[in-house]
């Protein structure tokens, strides 16, 4: 008995003194013989870099407090045995520890501690240039899922497709594509030319403005080109009369430059006043002067030498990046590519290219009919050249006007983009005829069209991307970087 009585004594002068003593450095919270407290704590935690929420596993017969030793991690609830925090995420390139104490709030001298250790931020996985350094962050978002989403598919793509279709015109939620599978594209596109040019007063702009912010509300991606009229003569974007209006363009004082720099300004202005529910600058993937490799434009290579073309294409993008600090476009370029050109395709794709830095998206037109060699070629030559200048790319425009084959879908555009790293295939317009069936001016399905079912397989393929399966583009994948 009096041995016992003598532990006790000792034990309990022993832990008097510890606390007598203590100057900053708290006692072992070790319980006395006597003591009836029983907890158990989980001693060691790992957590992601990205943080967030993480639970400790806390037992206790007594009220303890959870106080986190850093302003990193805060404490959040308690749920039955865990005990809830909130981790802020690790910026740095190694791991980082902290303690939390559990301590009895009663005797304060009585606690646990629990290590957490979170990891390292891993360096990015992927990094990619821009042309515009100082892009948005929903920007450099959007490119980067460009790249990322073609490792698993590609987004099927419509030009005008929720402003109007065979058989509708400017219906609210309407959508072609939409009628026939049940959702809409994953890329919707559109024309600037009547937003820039002469033609700027326009009532249609007012829809073209509603159904972009309607797309990238629902979490699709914009694509705009365009059908530019002639700044110089007066005609219109296929008016390829004069080999002049370049030249005009990049000449000091000239009236054509004054005009068509207005023409930039508009388009400027439209793009730095384009947003989205959430208040925030709608991307776009701009792609002036398409097929620029044909001869019908007033930019074509008929109406231009290469010096020009270039200087052209540069003086836009510097302009509008530059001077009139447009900060959400990806500027991409789309060179026609109907045929099959066999050992020339590569320097077909980059006929007249700018430069790197000035090209963010590779893109082609490509009209082939049938022709299912020449579409294969060419996506295989644009999925090379895309990995070897690390740009995204894709087909900004195809389709057969006017079909009537009733395996388009899977046979002609699903075979041949199987294995290929593109992030788009975009069907050109379904012009609104109303009742007029001699007009056969259409590019893709449409309710009553024979390739419907077919349109139903190629929905439900998992390598095709519709709106319901886009993961959010406009936020930054993981361990991507864009620079």
């Amino acid at each position: 008995m009096y041995r016992n009585m003598g532990i006790a004594l000792l034990s309990a002068a022993a832990s008097l003194l510890a606390v007598m003593s203590c100057s900053g450095n708290e006692p072992s919270p070790e319980p006395t013989p006597s003591d009836t407290r029983s907890l158990t704590v989980q001693e060691s935690v790992e957590i992601a870099h990205t943080g967030g929420e993480f639970t400790v596993e806390v037992k206790s017969n007594f009220t303890f407090d959870a106080q986190p030793q850093t302003d990193w991690i805060r404490f959040d609830r308690i749920e039955g045995d865990k005990v809830c925090f909130i981790a802020e995420k690790n910026s740095y390139s190694s791991s980082r520890e902290a303690s939390i104490k559990i301590v009895d709030v009663n005797d304060r001298y009585y606690y646990k501690m629990v290590t957490v250790t979170q990891l390292e931020n891993p360096a990015p996985a992927v990094t990619l240039s821009m042309v515009d350094k100082n892009a948005t962050a929903e920007t450099k978002a959007l490119y980067a899922n460009l790249w990322k989403l073609a490792e698993e598919g590609f987004m099927f793509g419509h030009h005008d497709d929720l402003w109007y279709g065979r058989y509708w015109y400017n219906e609210a939620g309407k959508s072609d594509t939409k009628s026939v599978c049940g959702d809409y594209p994953g890329v919707f596109s559109v024309d600037f030319a009547e937003i820039m040019d002469n033609r700027h007063q326009n009532e249609a702009n007012q829809i073209r403005r509603r159904v972009i912010i309607e797309a990238y509300d629902r979490g699709e991606v914009i694509t705009a080109c365009c059908h530019l009229n002639n700044p110089h003569t007066g005609g219109d974007s296929w008016d390829n009369s004069s080999d002049e209006v370049v030249k005009s363009i990049l000449t000091e004082g000239h009236a054509t430059r004054t005009k068509y720099l207005q023409w930039l300004d508009r388009c400027a202005d439209f793009a730095n006043n384009l947003r989205g529910s959430d208040g925030k600058l709608i991307p776009i993937i701009f792609r002036p002067y398409h097929e620029h490799t044909q001869t019908w434009s007033w930019w074509s290579s008929k109406c231009t030498t290469q010096e020009e073309f270039i200087r052209f294409w540069q003086f836009t993008i510097t302009y509008l990046r530059d001077v009139k600090g447009v900060r959400n476009f990806i500027y991409a370029i789309s060179p026609q590519m109907d045929a099959n050109y066999g050992d020339g395709v590569k320097s077909r794709l980059l006929h007249r290219w700018p430069g790197d830095d000035y090209v963010d998206f590779i893109g082609m037109d490509c009209y082939h009919w049938d022709n299912k060699n020449a579409f294969k070629s060419n996506l295989t030559a644009m999925s090379a050249l895309s990995r070897e200048k690390k740009k995204p790319c894709g087909v900004t425009e195809t389709g057969p006007e006017g079909f009537n084959w009733n395996d388009y879908w899977t046979n002609h555009i699903l075979e041949c983009a199987k294995g290929q790293r593109v992030s788009m295939i975009v069907m050109w317009r379904n012009k609104y005829v109303g009742t007029n069936e001699n007009d056969r001016h259409f590019y893709s399905v449409y309710p009553g069209h024979p390739s419907e079912d077919d349109f139903r397989t190629f929905y439900n393929d998992p390598s095709t991307f519709f709106s319901r399966d886009l993961p959010d583009m406009y936020s930054m994948p993981e361990n991507y970087e864009v620079k």
